[in-house]
């Protein structure tokens, strides 16, 4: 099969302007597989100029749109991936703007983005940034202005950032060689005709200098904003469509029960590690580089259960996509895969679960220090609009050097893919009772304040080996028995521990979300440092305050009386 090959043109200038708001993005991979598989990406933002973080919601946009896609699985159309990727970064954009921490406002950006894979264009786009196709000498504009008009003045009526949910500009569009697309902000397209680029293209020796002309043209007919433009010339295309490929990849086979020794994908297994109901860990090597990894397969018993192979499949893309030293690194395969599965780093160590027991000594510092790289973990997850949801010990792995990892992410939920804060409906996605928020259990996902929950009951116990609530939480089925539980005091477990200690973690796993921590931040803080306001709530302290006040209010009546006498004796 012929390959892929394009000619890709940009420019990017401030214009008059002080700032440049535009940003402006294009990649094409080294590997032809994923050139094949996943395509050339080419993304134009343009930020609002009204906004106050418009240029840091255009690059942002742009940057995380492109590293976003080429972390896909393989197995997802190019739609399915582009608007999971834009609503998650439109989300991220409005939560940004909307920060009660954040000292800018207004994280505002139009979006066009052009995916070329196989025969066909992907595009995707919001806002006034513009998409053109030129064939020949006709020139057609295929993106749609989302502008609103008030008399003679216009304005965004949809961008990124401006609304928590995003209606996304989705289309395919059949490619033929020495088509030209091309993408521009309004600052170019609003002061030159399109009409004349066919011929201009055409008929420009240099194909760089032809994009950075339009740019000039645009200047020398008065544009007044920033200016971007990226041209693509379609110099070749395959000779066969891959329209199919989604759904074969998908069909992939299960793998079998696998032996050490088995040969798979240029892969060696050594030995198995783990295994359950519902999935396998292998222990490989790689015969190409030597390097051992982790293979998870899936368990057979879910070979025609079509949710199940999608949340697998979505692990990978999950993985790939959290970058953090507390978080398993997924590795990105370029080699075809004959079987379904994907590989993790390969880490030694035990779990918290063991960890915990093995180490009740520890110092406090020491089990704090694991808290705290947990804590960092989950907000690598939250960073991405992703919560953990199933966060316990059993899936923490502590290294020799006390480092941690979280390994297991089969839970994982993102938020703004497309069922923001509804809770997963598969059997065993929630985890037990035990670390899993209560909320869980009656259809209410907590999002971020989950893992807050799981994270404070981790915390508590490291410290006790007991559970804030007791082993009776594992047996609640409804509100009722919940609301018999009580908050046991870590301190009846551990004296040692600081009371305003204990008031966060208590804090921490309140069965009320408006009662709990918004955020793993929020927690770590008021466990790393004393919060004053747990020391002045706390009812010893009360209780003595009250009789200090009594005392202190008797004692200046008694001064008081003495002063009146002394001053009825001194006029005598």
């Amino acid at each position: 099969m012929s390959q892929l090959k394009v000619t890709i043109a940009s420019s990017c200038n401030q214009g008059i302007k002080s700032i440049n708001e535009d940003a402006i993005e294009s990649h094409v991979p080294e590997h032809q597989h994923s050139i094949q598989y996943k395509g050339i990406t080419a993304v134009l933002a343009d930020g609002v100029s009204t906004a106050e973080a418009g240029k840091e919601a255009s690059y942002y946009a742009v940057t995380q749109f492109i590293a976003d896609y080429y972390q896909t699985p393989d197995t997802w159309s190019v739609g399915q991936c582009g608007q999971k990727i834009l609503t998650s970064i439109n989300l991220n954009l409005y939560k940004k703007s909307h920060a009660f921490h954040t000292e800018l406002k207004g994280f505002l950006s139009t979006f066009s983005g052009v995916i070329i894979k196989s025969m066909t264009a992907h595009l995707f786009h919001v806002g006034d940034s513009r998409i053109y196709h030129i064939r020949g000498s006709n020139i057609t504009q295929l993106s749609q202005d989302h502008v609103a008009f008030m008399g003679e003045k216009s304005s965004l009526a949809r961008a990124l950032g401006m609304d928590n949910n995003l209606t996304i500009d989705y289309r395919k569009y059949a490619l033929e060689e020495g088509d030209y697309l091309v993408l521009t902000s309004d600052g170019v397209h609003d002061f030159l005709d399109p009409n004349i680029w066919p011929h201009y293209f055409a008929k420009h020796p240099n194909f760089q200098q032809s994009a950075d002309q339009l740019i000039s043209l645009a200047l020398e007919n008065g544009s007044d904003d920033n200016l971007s433009c990226i041209v693509i010339r379609i110099d070749q295309l395959p000779k066969q469509t891959l329209d199919d490929y989604n759904t074969k990849l998908t069909r992939l086979p299960f793998p079998p029960t696998l032996e050490p020794g088995y040969q798979l994908d240029g892969f060696t297994i050594k030995k198995e590690l783990f295994a359950s109901s519902r999935s396998q860990l292998y222990l490989v090597t790689d015969n190409h580089t030597g390097v051992e990894l982790v293979m998870k397969t899936p368990s057979i018993n879910f070979e025609d259960d079509t949710h199940y192979i999608d949340r697998f499949i979505q692990e990978e893309w999950i993985g790939l996509r959290i970058d953090s030293d507390y978080v398993v690194n997924v590795i990105k395969q370029n080699r075809k895969r004959t079987f379904l599965y994907y590989l993790m780093e390969y880490i030694e160590g035990v779990g918290l679960d063991d960890w915990i027991i093995k180490n009740r000594d520890a110092k406090a510092s020491v089990k704090f220090s694991l808290i705290e790289q947990i804590g960092q973990g989950l907000m690598a997850f939250h960073n991405k609009e992703t919560v953990h949801q199933d966060l316990k010990p059993g899936n923490i792995l502590v290294m020799p050097n006390n480092q941690i990892k979280i390994v297991d992410f089969g839970s994982v939920f993102v938020a703004g893919v497309a069922e923001i804060y509804s809770p997963i409906q598969h059997q065993g996605a929630l985890g037990t009772a035990t670390y899993s928020d209560p909320n869980y259990l009656f259809g209410q996902n907590t999002g971020v304040q989950g893992d807050v929950y799981a994270l404070a009951t981790i915390c508590y116990e490291t410290f006790s080996l007991a559970l804030p609530y007791g082993k009776e939480i594992e047996e609640c089925q409804s509100r009722f028995d919940f609301d018999r539980l009580r908050y046991t005091s870590i301190t009846e477990h551990n004296p040692m521990i600081p009371i305003w200690f204990d008031r966060a973690l208590e804090k921490g796993v309140k069965f009320e979300p408006l009662e709990r921590y918004g955020t793993i931040e929020n927690l770590l803080a008021d466990l790393r440092e004393p919060n004053a306001k747990f020391l002045f709530d706390d009812p010893k302290i009360q209780k003595d305050s009250s009789k200090l006040l009594f005392w202190q209010i008797l004692s200046g009546f008694w001064v008081l009386m003495l002063i009146i006498v002394i001053i009825l004796f001194s006029q005598k």
